[in-house]
């Protein structure tokens, strides 16, 4: 099958990898030394999902029609990705890999004559190199759509079930925002600079994680959302954790953790960071805070995570966990 990847990072490359493995025509876009690495020794993918090296079409942008594409950029960066392959995108089904709230509306105004389908992956990779992806921990990917018509979805979801685990769900806006709250283990690895292990390991980091990640919660079920279950997190266990006390809470976050392994997990944020990249802070913590804010309400501890990513984005400088204790010690006696 022809398939093409815009954004051959953590997430794509994986997702590439897979695919050309199991013998689909795969192209891919990539810039610098990963485009220069995928062309001269092909797309390296190790750990969870096995090694492999696999020879991938790759340039800065698609050079053909495809069967399916699959964006897996940053979001700050999908409408410009979409618009810049418009010539090959246009009337394919299109899976959009991206964390946050607004990857189908950006994605159906950017190619409006395109199905496009929502994805989430729960699976953790990172890029190691160029050419290099390294699967960390292996999970599911959940697909959906907008509307009604979920065909698109499933047509998608069984092409990539082929090679991962993957599955199509009908409540694709419930599902983004459990995503959100697991993705709440992003920010405090970007701000110190620690491995989300790390971060868990650390009693009062794990306590502001969990502060976040039930503050989120709360926002969500104020708008009446109804939680999709991914990782085990349904709607009725997220009602419960919305409702616990803190010290309770931790139970969440720390089954995250255990589902990670030994493999030290710098999470997305981390990883942009690292690679001198703009992060997607705003798509995740910054998306509970709109949307706090559309119900007249304040998400305050995840506005203080938006302002200390950026504040390490601009100057390079990790909060150390004693520091980051402090900046953090007024929000949440609030």
């Amino acid at each position: 099958m022809r398939i093409g990847i815009i954004g051959a990072g953590a997430v794509g490359g994986a997702i590439a990898g897979l695919l050309a493995r199991a013998g689909n025509d795969v192209e891919v876009t990539a810039r610098g030394a990963h485009l220069q690495a995928l062309r001269e020794s092909g797309l390296t993918l190790t750990g969870a999902w096995g090694d492999s090296v696999s020879r991938v079409r790759a340039a800065t942008t698609l050079s053909r029609v495809n069967e399916l594409v699959i964006v897996a950029t940053k979001a700050h960066d999908a409408e410009q990705a979409l618009r810049d392959n418009i010539r090959y995108v246009r009337n394919v089904p299109v899976v959009i890999f991206q964390n946050g709230l607004d990857s189908l509306d950006t994605a159906a105004q950017a190619s409006p004559r395109s199905d496009i389908i929502g994805a989430l992956a729960t699976f953790a990779s990172s890029f190691l190199s160029p050419g290099t992806i390294h699967v960390t921990a292996a999970g599911p990917s959940y697909l959906g759509v907008a509307g009604d018509n979920d065909v698109p979805a499933r047509y998608a979801a069984d092409v990539l079930n082929a090679v991962m685990p993957t599955f199509a769900v009908p409540n694709f806006r419930g599902a983004q925002w459990t995503k959100l709250v697991i993705n709440q283990v992003n920010a405090l690895p970007a701000i110190t600079g620690l491995s989300a292990q790390e971060v868990l390991a650390d009693s009062r980091l794990r306590l502001i994680m969990t502060a976040s990640m039930r503050e989120t919660a709360r926002v969500a079920l104020a708008q009446g959302i109804y939680f999709e279950t991914l990782q085990g997190l349904s709607h009725r266990r997220l009602r419960q954790f919305a409702r616990a006390p803190l010290w309770f809470g931790q139970l969440i976050p720390l089954a995250m953790g255990r589902r990670m392994g030994r493999t030290p997990n710098p999470g997305s944020t981390l990883q942009s960071i690292r690679r001198g990249q703009p992060s997607e802070v705003d798509a995740l913590n910054g998306a509970v805070v709109r949307a706090a804010q559309e119900r007249g309400n304040e998400a305050p501890l995840n506005a203080l995570m938006v302002e200390l990513v950026h504040d390490v984005e601009a100057t390079g400088n990790f909060l150390s966990p004693d520091d980051t204790v402090a900046r953090c010690a007024s929000v949440m006696h609030q």
